[in-house]
């Protein structure tokens, strides 16, 4: 897959929560979701802030680092003090005029990327990225906070065979999920064989004695801290498996825990 089919799925992905979004009430917007303190209006505020900021990035790299030292500086004053940054210029407008800011800078990371070569790399935080893996890093924010945004409202967000590029990522940052926390990385694989929405069969990994099977959506929902394994139908052999998934964390930024089982 190259660099244009997964900007075409990212452009899907937007899309289909844009279905969602689009006929909510000012009330709905004002629900709070299941990610502390955010309510939907913050949720797409947040997308609104980094998509605009992945357009930056490719188009003016000086322009954004200043943009990563300014957000730095606000990290120091707590959670508070980031999500005034990111968010207040856009989580208080009216509806309309949030989805408009949503629209535009989607918009703006449409053009921006549609030059992409698959071997470019664009500075993000922390290390930089391939082309690839950035467009896919944003297709996984749009569905894993559109989750949030769907689990508030009650909405309907059909599975598609985007989620490939969530799960691949899922995957591949098995050993970032410990490195993050300061913990060694357990030896050995896991094997990883998931139902896709459209039926078919997607394998990663090679162990006989820790694996992880069953719907794509599951896994991703529990590696992008949407659910906890224990809510999902996953199927675990192994300790080295389940320790995995209890701590899986596929986006970047600080450690943190995903929600704990309902019936906890």
């Amino acid at each position: 897959m190259d660099v244009s089919e997964v900007r075409a799925d990212l452009l899907d992905e937007q899309a289909a929560l844009d279905a969602v979004v689009a006929g909510l009430t000012a009330g709905q917007f004002a629900l709070p979701t299941p990610s502390p303190r955010w309510t939907v209006a913050a949720q797409l505020a947040h997308l609104t802030y980094f998509d605009g900021n992945a357009a930056l990035a490719i188009d003016d790299p000086p322009a954004f680092t200043a943009s990563v030292h300014d957000l730095l500086e606000a990290a120091a004053g707590g959670d508070e003090a980031i999500d005034a940054f990111e968010l207040d210029a856009w989580r208080f407008l009216p509806p309309a005029d949030l989805l408009a800011a949503w629209r535009a800078n989607r918009e703006r990371l449409a053009a921006s990327s549609a030059a992409l070569a698959d071997d470019a790399r664009i500075d993000w935080y922390g290390p930089s990225m391939g082309a690839k893996s950035f467009l896919t890093a944003r297709l996984m924010e749009t569905w894993a906070h559109g989750q949030d945004i769907v689990d508030a409202v009650d909405g309907h967000r059909p599975a598609t065979d985007r989620l490939r590029h969530i799960a691949q990522l899922g995957y591949a940052t098995r050993k970032w999920s410990y490195l993050n926390r300061g913990m060694e990385v357990p030896e050995g694989d896991v094997a990883l064989v998931l139902t896709a929405p459209s039926g078919a069969t997607w394998t990663w990994g090679d162990d006989d004695e820790n694996t992880v099977t069953g719907p794509a959506e599951d896994f991703c929902l529990v590696v992008t801290q949407r659910r906890h394994v224990d809510d999902t139908h996953l199927q675990i052999t192994g300790d080295r498996a389940r320790d995995w998934l209890i701590r899986a964390q596929a986006f970047a930024g600080p450690a943190t825990d995903g929600p704990n089982p309902k019936d906890s």
